[in-house]
């Protein structure tokens, strides 16, 4: 992921702090460094010069869980076997109805062996209380964060802890009516299909979206309701990327991002696209979108399309990514 560059206000206590330094002036120096750190920025220096990171929130431990102040921090189990049949991601942050309902669902029709892995993203109280109740009733992993991670970084932060060799990512919005899970790796058994879900978008000229015809099996992107794909893709193409932090539109990215062959090394230069699989076999239940009804229009709209730049960067040019070219 491309290095964060740190805003001008900090850059300048940065300069002031080496001028400071190079006349031995150690208190203002110190002082000014205090100033960096208090505002989420660290110094690197090398000699005379420095380089500005973004400062990590610290990996602590508090009455016996360890919390993660990156996704980084998680201890990752991307290296080891595959076990059971799949993963299931899911993060918990506000709305602990929404995240019992979904959770419960998940285990209820899922295949024995799913696992089920719930980021409590510096959950409100309520929230942590149903994650506690969840962890010893349903059997779900709990991954903990020390502050709430964006929504990319948050959903890495349980991809590193998946076991299965399918990784579902799952909005707590969505409700199985049946073995989604299973239909889901089914539909990623065709080596064809990089990424499957119940809900699908499509596009005519990758700058504008809607959902899918009834009819239509093979789409663009995922949407992000219940979003499957290859463990084994994630380790070879991800992380996800961190600068989304909110949610929207990283479905699309992420989409694109595992059905580009151009991202496979040893696939030949006239590869096709991989396919992006809608599987209505199973009903659902799209229950409300709280990342999206719990901000002001305005807001939303804002961030949305922050998030769609950065698609745009990556993928404005690419219509061969488009299922169906248009007339």
């Amino acid at each position: 992921m491309p290095r964060e560059t740190a805003p001008q206000e900090i850059t300048d206590l940065a300069d002031a702090r080496a001028v400071a330094r190079r006349a031995r002036d150690w208190a203002a120096a110190d002082a000014l460094l205090v100033r960096i750190a208090a505002s989420g920025w660290k110094v690197i220096d090398t000699g005379t010069l420095y380089d500005l990171v973004r400062a990590e929130p610290e990996t602590v431990e508090a009455d016996g869980r360890v919390l993660y102040g990156s996704s980084a921090a998680v201890p990752s189990r991307l290296d080891e076997p595959a076990a059971g049949p799949a993963s299931v991601v899911l993060i918990a942050t506000d709305w602990p109805l929404d995240l019992d309902r979904a959770v419960r669902s998940f285990r209820a029709t899922s295949p024995a062996g799913t696992q089920l892995v719930v980021v409590a993203n510096a959950p409100s109280a309520d929230q942590a209380a149903v994650l506690e109740a969840l962890a010893a009733e349903a059997g779900a992993e709990v991954v903990w964060t020390t502050t709430r991670l964006g929504h990319a970084a948050a959903l890495n932060a349980g991809i590193r802890r998946a076991a299965g060799p399918v990784v579902v990512v799952a909005d707590t919005g969505i409700e199985p009516q049946g073995d989604l899970v299973g239909a889901l790796v089914a539909a990623l058994d065709d080596p064809e299909v990089a990424v499957a879900g119940p809900a699908g978008i499509v596009s005519e000229d990758l700058r504008h979206f809607e959902d899918a015809p009834a009819t239509l099996v093979d789409v663009d992107a995922i949407e992000g309701y219940a979003q499957a794909f290859r463990r084994s893709d994630y380790a070879a193409r991800g992380p996800l990327d961190e600068h989304f932090v909110f949610y929207r539109n990283l479905d699309i990215w992420w989409s694109l991002v595992l059905r580009d062959q151009f991202e496979d090394e040893d696939a030949p230069d006239d590869a096709l696209p991989r396919r992006a699989r809608r599987v209505t076999s199973v009903p659902v239940i799209l229950h409300e979108h709280r990342g999206w009804s719990s901000l002001p229009a305005g807001e939303r709209d804002r961030r949305s399309k922050k998030n769609f730049y950065r698609v745009l960067k990556r993928f404005a040019t690419r219509r061969d990514l488009l299922v169906h070219e248009p007339d």
